[in-house]
């Protein structure tokens, strides 16, 4: 079975920077993507920025894009997302997902909840201002 864990979430204060771990096992193929979402208190769940194994191609968002930034060590299979200059508003729990990319597929890796099969149990990030 895949497993995803998420971890590195803790409490900081605004202007700070966290840097998120997905450690994912159970992969049968080399080609995969790993997207990260968060989901704040009483809103719905949101992409925010994907990865995949094959090349580092990565897809954003867009509002986070020069704030949040992903990166993956295929050998450890494990994605990292660095949060810099964090916000309130960037408090909630943050999710990693992952999904089986077909070889030499040109397409950016989705950001949609629909997308991914594979998912973490949630790492709690809480900035506080």
């Amino acid at each position: 079975d895949v497993q995803l864990q998420a971890s590195g979430g803790g409490l900081v204060q605004v202007g700070g920077s966290l840097r998120l771990s997905c450690a994912a096992s159970g992969l049968s193929f080399d080609e995969y993507a790993i997207g990260w979402f968060r989901q704040a208190p009483g809103k719905g769940r949101e992409g925010i920025i994907c990865i995949k194994s094959e090349d580092g191609a990565t897809n954003y968002a867009g509002s986070e894009k020069g704030r949040f930034t992903i990166s993956i060590d295929t050998a450890k299979k494990t994605a990292y997302l660095q949060m810099n200059s964090l916000k309130p508003e960037d408090t909630a729990v943050y999710y990693c997902a992952a999904k089986y990319t077909a070889y030499l597929d040109p397409s950016p890796c989705g950001i949609e909840r629909y997308q991914y099969n594979y998912w973490g149990q949630g790492t709690q990030v809480t900035v506080s201002s």
